[in-house]
């Protein structure tokens, strides 16, 4: 088992957003895993405890990056999580926090900003606060991440609560949103 101090896993479906990512980490000092899918991180975590994870929130197909932040936190409390993503939301910055990630930050972050979020223990008071109204793309992204939140990432038992088929809200997190 792999426990190094300065082990960080990307968890990203956005190859070359990835790549990026880990090559500015390593120039930091860091050794870097990357996984683009839950299958994927859950291979790697069979080997190696990473101390550091940043996790998209929408990954492609019917894995959420939240249920990504649950594995990862059951796996180590004491792991460093943060969340990026391009549809910044209340709802899910909570339950990202609830489920074990230190930060949630908007895309685009850079590795300044997901580094300084590493060392956030608590929480702070100067965040900038916008007043910019959501889409309904989002307000119904956000409302379907919280119902999989609730139901435990239960496709099935979501589509249900949302009054909606199982393949439609499966295609509907397979989409990326534009």
């Amino acid at each position: 088992m792999d426990t190094e101090q300065r082990l960080l896993l990307i968890v990203e479906d956005d190859e070359a957003f990835a790549r990026t990512l880990a090559r500015s980490f390593e120039r930091r000092g860091y050794r870097v895993l990357h996984a683009d899918s839950m299958a994927q991180m859950e291979a790697l975590l069979t080997e190696h405890t990473p101390a550091y994870a940043v996790v998209d929130l929408k990954l492609k197909g019917e894995a959420s990056g939240l249920a990504c932040v649950r594995q990862l936190h059951a796996r180590s409390a004491k792991m460093l999580i943060v969340v990026l993503t391009g549809f910044a939301s209340i709802a899910t910055a909570v339950e990202a926090v609830k489920l074990g990630a230190v930060h949630y930050l908007a895309k685009p972050s850079n590795t300044d900003d997901i580094e300084a979020a590493f060392g956030l223990m608590e929480g702070n008071t100067e965040v900038e606060l916008t007043n910019r109204s959501s889409s309904i793309k989002t307000l119904e992204w956000e409302r379907i991440h919280q119902v999989l939140a609730e139901t435990d990432f239960n496709i099935s038992e979501a589509a249900r609560r949302l009054g909606m088929h199982r393949r439609t809200l499966s295609r509907k997190l397979g989409k990326q949103l534009v």
